[in-house]
């Protein structure tokens, strides 16, 4: 049986995965309308959200693959904005720091969830990413490559997804030694930091990899980092700055996809 939690925003049924390369826990979110139009509401209101490129996402299954934020409140948004404008729910692959609740495992559960038609959505530098990433916006994903192998035997499309900015609203000390010595002998998310800045926020989803039966995972997973930095390279100045992206929250302008 799932975990059955709340978020604020969603009521989420966690399914636990096996430690493999993909982050161990899946969430499916789901709860009324008012709830995520709430969501979408502080988003807009505290971050100035905006979600480019929605129609590229299939009607049918895919992997949504993102970067993560130091605390990544844009996926939230992205979630809710998602289901404003089409009705559709996702699932969440989170940390394996989760794999400590008390859930059910199974790898396979999460190409059933995929076969069925359904959203899937995975970050693969998961806590090493949110804590050691910085200004310069690097993709932390180590060896990490069960993400890939899930799309491959699923036969679903890779959807990349980066949101300018989202490393100015809240910053890690993971910088500093100590911390990163910590994390990586606990494994526990205890990393200080800072924020909560009402930078300028923009997603933007790129093109669908598609499913391709003569790929390898460590293919897919080389096509996949190169679709995501492409999108931060056009959307993101590098290093970030956390006063520019305050300024942005006054430009009157959408930007283009």
């Amino acid at each position: 049986m799932p975990l059955v939690g709340h978020t604020g925003l969603f009521t989420c049924h966690v399914c636990k995965f096996s430690r493999s390369g993909l982050p161990v826990a899946v969430v499916r979110c789901s709860r009324p309308m008012g709830a995520a139009g709430s969501g979408a509401g502080r988003g807009t209101y505290r971050k100035g959200y905006e979600l480019h490129g929605i129609e590229k996402i299939p009607e049918g299954p895919g992997l949504i693959v993102y970067y993560h934020g130091a605390i990544p409140v844009d996926y939230g948004y992205f979630i809710s904005d998602l289901y404003i404008q089409t009705g559709r729910l996702c699932y969440s692959a989170v940390d394996r720091f989760f794999a400590k609740l008390p859930v059910h495992s199974g790898r396979n559960e999460s190409i059933e969830i995929l076969k069925k038609g359904n959203l899937l959505g995975v970050s693969p530098g998961g806590g090493r990413e949110a804590f050691f990433s910085d200004e310069n916006y690097n993709l932390l994903w180590g060896n990490r490559k069960g993400f890939a192998q899930v799309a491959i035997d699923a036969k679903v499309p890779i959807i990349p997804l980066f949101t300018q900015n989202i490393r100015e609203g809240y910053r890690m000390l993971g910088k500093i030694g100590f911390f990163r010595w910590f994390y990586e002998r606990s494994r526990l998310l205890l990393i200080p930091g800072y924020g909560g800045f009402p930078v300028k926020l923009r997603t933007y989803i790129g093109d669908p990899i598609p499913y391709d039966p003569n790929i390898t995972a460590t293919e897919l997973v080389e096509k996949t980092k190169i679709a995501i930095e492409t999108l931060r390279d056009r959307h993101q100045k590098l290093p970030g700055s956390i006063l520019r992206a305050l300024l942005e929250r006054f430009d009157k302008h959408q930007k283009e996809d």
